[in-house]
């Protein structure tokens, strides 16, 4: 048969085998619409998957919990605030604590609800297969810790101390506004998820972070500084935007540029394409002053991959402002303004409860009916100066305290000595030439010589590596002691010892520390790190007393630009010019005086930067802005020498200024350290809920995680070591 007579006869079969839905309407098929031979095969492999679930036995699968899953469907709603009469029946959800049985007829137990009263539950039967009795029953047979639905009638409520048969007032929420404790009578209860047995629950248990669920359930400091976190961040915004602040988020996926941190990036399926996460939202908040936007802020998501410590995560939140029309100075004083406000806040709703760990806030109206444990004891935060924040220049506090940003609470100044000491005593303890010597006097409490010698001896025995290893030489602590000649300063010579101990008494301290003869750089001296250090180790063996006072403090005038230094890990802006901005390279200098240093002496000139910091702890910092293109073209280019591809990673940034924009200033506070300061820790990782331990690790769902082969491929990247990827 010829092949024109084979398609006669075969092609009219297949065509009345077509379905008529996949034929047009002039009856000629639409090919496109023919399922392939791919998609037939596909398409029983998954009619072939749904059909093997038919099988399954889910009762022999579950067993008894099939049955009690399918009862969570219909569990009560909770009872609004209107309901919480004396004698109603109404519904709680929360957590089961211990029960306390009285006896086999009386039990009580607490149920614990999030942000809520104390709920007592009792639950008493005197008649056998009574729904009393029942109820009891069912009490008994739920373990502690679970999840529960409880019906009750209630019995009574208390209002901050003034017990009634109704609250003061109802205004909406699940329960009335005051109320701090609720007495219920048990009617009946449903487990919503039984605590499982191989999870023991003691007095004093510690869960690792692994369990952070675990940690934040057991813990009342850790929700209670959530909450408090919560509470901190609505105030903040209130503030702000009562002062007409706009409140506008910016892109978390950004792109790779030279700011000065080292930088997480994000590939992409296009090959060599990578985002990266925002070190912060600098830039974008510099082009929305450029819009038109008048004030801004945002709760900003940061990203930066740096060494990390107990005031540091690799994410972190930082509260992002920016004003347009602005100078430092502007900014300085709205940022006084609202710490101020939320500080007032704070102290007005908040109590400091004391433990044996330290303090945590606690609302006032949650404390009134809040019970303590003996070892509690309940404080008012500390009232704060009214008028403006005192400010120190950073050349002040370099000199003064030995670091840019300085404790206020640690007693005593930094003072040079060198004029007055022997120039063997100076040869013994450095052997740098012409060296200044910088001596701290401390007071501690009267103790005997040989008990501090005994302290100090452990400190120096384990000094970190960049004070016991010091080039300039090691520290020299030398404690007042009547019994020795010259009271113990004999190495310092009559003279000296006379004019520099000649007010001190038997336990105060001389500490003396050299460094070069040359202008201040970086956070910190020695002496100015050693002297906190010192500080903190004699308040925590109370030979000091603890200061609850906040000490906050403007730090002004920090060099526009910081020599490049060869332990530094961070990448700075990318230059050749042997320096780099010492915050960013878009801050402006402080004068005129100093822009003009620009084209003759940079590491002279100073910048309109200024940094918070409260009690030894920078909370933020911002500055006034290079709203000039070509001036800024001409820090990246002339000053810091930066290359042509990193000033074009700048282009976007440079077009919105040159489009009129007008000049503004801006700041970053940190949050996390923020809270963490008003919250009574030196952990930022006690304010947040997922925090990254020290090696950048999330414990609980184990991030980051190994890149698959797949991955790998998918995003066009392979190891350089060749190391086999886990799967």
């Amino acid at each position: 048969m010829s092949l024109h007579a084979l398609r006669a006869r075969c092609i009219p079969r297949l065509v009345r085998s077509i379905p008529s839905q996949l034929l047009g309407s002039s009856g000629r098929c639409t090919i496109s619409r023919l399922p392939s031979v791919r998609s037939r095969v596909a398409n029983r492999q998954q009619k072939a998957a749904y059909s093997s679930t038919s099988s399954l036995d889910l009762s022999a699968e579950f067993g008894q919990s099939w049955d009690e899953y399918k009862e969570f469907f219909h569990f009560p709603p909770a009872s609004l605030a209107a309901d919480f009469q004396v004698g109603q029946k109404v519904t709680v959800h929360g957590f089961l604590q211990k029960r306390r049985d009285r006896s086999s007829r009386l039990s009580f137990v607490d149920i614990v609800v999030d942000n809520g009263p104390r709920l007592q539950l009792k639950s008493e039967w005197s008649e056998k297969d009574s729904p009393a009795h029942m109820a009891h029953q069912q009490l008994k047979s739920v373990p502690a810790w679970s999840s529960v639905a409880v019906t009750a009638h209630v019995s009574s409520l208390k209002d901050g101390g003034n017990t009634g048969s109704t609250p003061s007032s109802f205004a909406g929420g699940r329960f009335p506004p005051g109320v701090n404790e609720v007495e219920l009578e048990l009617v009946s209860i449903q487990a919503l998820n039984p605590w499982p047995k191989d999870i023991i629950v003691s007095d004093g248990v510690q869960f690792p972070a692994t369990a952070r669920h675990l940690q934040l359930r057991f813990s009342d400091t850790l929700r209670e500084r959530m909450r408090f976190r919560q509470h901190v961040k609505s105030s903040v915004t209130a503030c702000l935007e009562k002062e007409n602040f706009s409140e506008v988020e910016t892109p978390i996926l950004f792109k790779s540029t030279p700011e000065g941190a080292r930088e997480f990036l994000v590939p992409t399926r296009r090959p060599g394409l990578a985002y990266a996460l925002p070190q912060s939202p600098q830039q974008y908040k510099q082009t929305l002053m450029a819009a038109g936007f008048g004030g801004y802020f945002q709760f900003a998501r940061c990203f930066r991959d740096e060494d990390l410590r107990a005031d540091r995560q690799p994410e972190f939140t930082q509260l992002d402002m920016e004003m347009s029309f602005a100078t430092g100075e502007d900014v300085m004083r709205t940022v006084e303004m609202l710490i101020k406000q939320l500080y007032n806040n704070v102290a007005t709703n908040f109590v400091q409860v004391v433990d044996t760990d330290g303090w945590h806030p606690v609302s006032r109206k949650r404390q009134c009916g809040k019970r303590g444990s003996s070892e509690e004891s309940v404080r008012d935060f500390p009232s704060i100066d009214d008028g403006p924040l005192p400010r120190m220049s950073y050349q002040d506090v370099m000199s003064l305290y030995g670091s840019d940003k300085p404790d206020l609470r640690i007693p005593g100044q930094i003072e040079r000595v060198e004029h007055v000491l022997p120039a063997q005593f100076v040869s013994m303890i450095s052997e740098i030439d012409n060296p200044i010597i910088d001596c701290w006097r401390c007071t501690l409490d009267g103790g005997s010589p040989r008990k501090y010698q005994k302290f100090f001896s452990k400190i120096l025995s384990n000094l970190p590596l960049g004070l016991n290893r010091n080039p300039d030489g090691e520290p020299v602590i030398l404690v007042h002691d009547s019994s020795k000649p010259l009271n113990g300063f004999s190495s310092l010579g009559f003279e000296a010892a006379e004019k520099l101990t000649s007010d001190m008494q038997d336990g105060d301290v001389l500490i003396l520390q050299a460094r070069k003869n040359r202008p201040f750089e970086g956070g910190s001296t020695a002496l100015g790190t050693l002297r906190s250090l010192i500080y903190n180790e004699a308040v925590a063996a109370e030979y000091i007393p603890a200061d609850p006072s906040f000490k906050f403090l403007w730090v002004t005038g920090f060099p526009l630009f910081t020599p490049a230094n060869e332990g530094t890990t961070d990448p700075g802006q990318g230059g050749s010019a042997g320096f780099s901005s010492t915050h960013h390279p878009f801050t402006a200098p402080l004068t005129s005086q100093d822009f003009e240093l620009l084209a003759t002496d940079p590491l002279r000139a100073k910048a309109d930067h200024y940094d918070l910091v409260l009690n030894g702890c920078e909370l933020g910092g911002g500055s006034r802005r290079i709203h000039v293109a070509h001036v800024q073209e001409f820090v990246f280019r002339s000053i810091l020498r930066m290359t042509d591809t990193g000033v074009a990673q700048f282009r976007h940034l440079l077009e919105a200024l040159r489009a009129g924009c007008p000049p503004h200033a801006g700041f970053a506070l940190g949050f996390d350290r923020l809270v963490a300061m008003l919250s009574g820790t030196g952990s930022v990782r006690d304010v947040i809920a997922f925090p990254k331990s020290m090696k950048g690790e999330e414990p609980f769902a184990g991030s980051p995680s190994f890149m698959t082969e797949e991955q790998l491929e998918t995003y066009h990247l392979r190891l350089r070591d060749g190391k086999p990827v886990k799967s």
